[in-house]
Protein backbone atom coordinates (compact mmCIF):
# COMPACT_ATOMS: atom_id res chain seq x y z
CA UNK A 1 0.00 0.00 0.00
CA UNK A 2 1.57 3.25 -1.10
CA UNK A 3 0.90 6.71 0.19
CA UNK A 4 -2.70 6.57 -1.04
CA UNK A 5 -3.92 5.15 2.31
CA UNK A 6 -2.22 7.72 4.55
CA UNK A 7 -4.70 10.61 4.15
CA UNK A 8 -7.53 8.31 5.25
CA UNK A 9 -5.59 7.23 8.36
CA UNK A 10 -4.83 10.85 9.30
CA UNK A 11 -8.47 11.76 8.72
CA UNK A 12 -9.65 8.80 10.80
CA UNK A 13 -7.40 9.87 13.70
CA UNK A 14 -8.07 13.60 13.38
CA UNK A 15 -11.87 13.41 13.46
CA UNK A 16 -12.19 11.87 16.96
CA UNK A 17 -9.63 14.35 18.32
CA UNK A 18 -11.45 17.26 16.72
CA UNK A 19 -14.77 16.03 18.12
CA UNK A 20 -13.24 15.76 21.59
CA UNK A 21 -11.82 19.29 21.38
CA UNK A 22 -15.17 20.72 20.26
CA UNK A 23 -16.96 18.86 23.06
CA UNK A 24 -14.56 20.15 25.71
CA UNK A 25 -14.88 23.70 24.37
CA UNK A 26 -18.66 23.47 24.57
CA UNK A 27 -18.48 22.24 28.16
CA UNK A 28 -16.19 25.12 29.16
CA UNK A 29 -18.38 27.67 27.40
CA UNK A 30 -21.54 26.24 29.01
CA UNK A 31 -20.15 26.38 32.56
CA UNK A 32 -21.36 29.41 34.53
CA UNK A 33 -18.99 32.33 35.07
CA UNK A 34 -17.44 32.37 38.51
CA UNK A 35 -18.67 35.23 40.68
CA UNK A 36 -16.83 36.22 43.84
CA UNK A 37 -14.51 38.75 45.52
CA UNK A 38 -10.89 37.62 45.17
CA UNK A 39 -7.61 39.08 46.36
CA UNK A 40 -4.37 38.18 44.60
CA UNK A 41 -1.01 38.67 46.29
CA UNK A 42 1.55 39.57 43.62
CA UNK A 43 4.31 39.97 46.23
CA UNK A 44 6.67 37.23 47.42
CA UNK A 45 5.57 37.67 51.05
CA UNK A 46 2.72 36.32 53.18
CA UNK A 47 -0.10 38.88 53.45
CA UNK A 48 -2.98 39.09 55.93
CA UNK A 49 -6.23 40.53 54.53
CA UNK A 50 -9.43 41.88 56.08
CA UNK A 51 -12.60 42.91 54.26
CA UNK A 52 -15.49 45.17 55.19
CA UNK A 53 -18.96 45.40 53.68
CA UNK A 54 -22.52 46.49 54.38
CA UNK A 55 -24.87 43.58 55.13
CA UNK A 56 -28.62 43.62 55.84
CA UNK A 57 -27.87 43.76 59.57
CA UNK A 58 -25.30 46.57 59.21
CA UNK A 59 -21.54 46.92 58.74
CA UNK A 60 -19.36 43.80 58.97
CA UNK A 61 -15.59 43.38 58.94
CA UNK A 62 -13.95 39.96 58.60
CA UNK A 63 -10.39 38.65 58.59
CA UNK A 64 -7.74 37.40 58.50
CA UNK A 65 -7.22 35.57 55.26
CA UNK A 66 -3.58 34.56 54.89
CA UNK A 67 -2.50 34.75 51.27
CA UNK A 68 0.87 33.32 50.30
CA UNK A 69 3.05 35.19 47.80
CA UNK A 70 2.06 34.82 44.14
CA UNK A 71 -1.35 33.33 44.95
CA UNK A 72 -5.02 34.32 45.22
CA UNK A 73 -7.85 33.67 47.69
CA UNK A 74 -11.59 34.10 47.47
CA UNK A 75 -12.89 36.25 50.34
CA UNK A 76 -16.56 36.24 49.35
CA UNK A 77 -17.98 33.35 47.34
CA UNK A 78 -20.83 33.81 44.92
CA UNK A 79 -22.27 36.91 43.26
CA UNK A 80 -21.50 40.11 45.14
CA UNK A 81 -24.47 41.60 46.97
CA UNK A 82 -23.03 45.07 47.66
CA UNK A 83 -21.65 47.72 45.38
CA UNK A 84 -18.92 48.85 47.79
CA UNK A 85 -16.35 46.66 49.55
CA UNK A 86 -13.50 47.75 51.79
CA UNK A 87 -10.07 46.13 52.03
CA UNK A 88 -7.16 46.30 54.46
CA UNK A 89 -4.02 44.17 54.15
CA UNK A 90 -0.70 43.82 55.96
CA UNK A 91 2.58 42.33 54.76
CA UNK A 92 3.30 39.76 57.48
CA UNK A 93 7.04 39.71 56.73
CA UNK A 94 8.00 43.32 55.99
CA UNK A 95 5.30 45.13 57.97
CA UNK A 96 3.98 47.26 55.10
CA UNK A 97 0.26 47.64 54.49
CA UNK A 98 -2.39 48.39 51.91
CA UNK A 99 -4.86 50.75 53.55
CA UNK A 100 -7.19 53.65 52.99
CA UNK A 101 -9.19 56.44 54.67
CA UNK A 102 -12.26 54.44 55.83
CA UNK A 103 -11.95 53.41 59.49
CA UNK A 104 -13.26 49.98 60.45
CA UNK A 105 -12.58 47.45 63.20
CA UNK A 106 -10.08 44.57 63.14
CA UNK A 107 -8.74 42.13 65.74
CA UNK A 108 -5.41 40.39 66.35
CA UNK A 109 -6.78 36.91 65.55
CA UNK A 110 -9.48 35.67 63.17
CA UNK A 111 -12.53 37.96 63.41
CA UNK A 112 -16.03 38.78 62.22
CA UNK A 113 -17.09 42.09 63.77
CA UNK A 114 -20.50 43.77 63.51
CA UNK A 115 -20.31 47.55 63.42
CA UNK A 116 -17.50 49.97 62.60
CA UNK A 117 -17.76 52.48 65.45
CA UNK A 118 -16.12 52.52 68.89
CA UNK A 119 -13.60 49.86 67.84
CA UNK A 120 -11.15 50.45 70.70
CA UNK A 121 -13.90 50.77 73.34
CA UNK A 122 -15.25 47.38 72.20
CA UNK A 123 -11.82 45.73 72.50
CA UNK A 124 -10.82 45.87 68.83
CA UNK A 125 -8.29 47.85 66.82
CA UNK A 126 -9.10 50.48 64.24
CA UNK A 127 -7.66 50.24 60.73
CA UNK A 128 -8.01 52.31 57.57
CA UNK A 129 -9.69 50.39 54.76
CA UNK A 130 -9.63 51.25 51.06
CA UNK A 131 -13.00 51.49 49.31
CA UNK A 132 -13.67 49.54 46.11
CA UNK A 133 -16.65 50.51 43.96
CA UNK A 134 -17.50 47.31 42.10
CA UNK A 135 -20.11 49.08 39.99
CA UNK A 136 -22.52 46.32 41.08
CA UNK A 137 -20.52 43.71 39.16
CA UNK A 138 -21.08 40.11 40.24
CA UNK A 139 -17.35 39.50 40.53
CA UNK A 140 -14.30 41.59 41.56
CA UNK A 141 -10.57 41.08 42.04
CA UNK A 142 -7.94 43.16 43.82
CA UNK A 143 -4.24 42.59 43.18
CA UNK A 144 -1.77 43.55 45.91
CA UNK A 145 1.67 44.55 44.61
CA UNK A 146 4.96 45.52 46.24
CA UNK A 147 4.54 49.18 45.32
CA UNK A 148 1.52 49.53 47.65
CA UNK A 149 3.01 47.82 50.71
CA UNK A 150 4.27 51.02 52.31
CA UNK A 151 3.12 53.20 55.16
CA UNK A 152 0.06 55.14 54.08
CA UNK A 153 0.11 54.12 50.41
CA UNK A 154 -3.24 53.64 48.68
CA UNK A 155 -4.43 50.11 48.16
CA UNK A 156 -4.09 48.33 44.85
CA UNK A 157 -6.68 48.91 42.13
CA UNK A 158 -9.55 46.49 41.74
CA UNK A 159 -10.97 45.06 38.56
CA UNK A 160 -13.99 43.18 37.37
CA UNK A 161 -12.62 39.64 37.27
CA UNK A 162 -14.96 38.29 34.59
Amino acid sequence: MGSAGRPRVRYALAMPLLSLAIGLSAMVAASPARADFRVCNATQNLVGVGIGYRAKAGWITEGWWHIEGSSCKTLIEGPLSSRFYYLYAEDAERGGRWDGPINMCVAEKEFKIAGVTDCVARGFQRAGFQEYDTGEQASWMVQLTDESATEGAPAAPGTNSQ
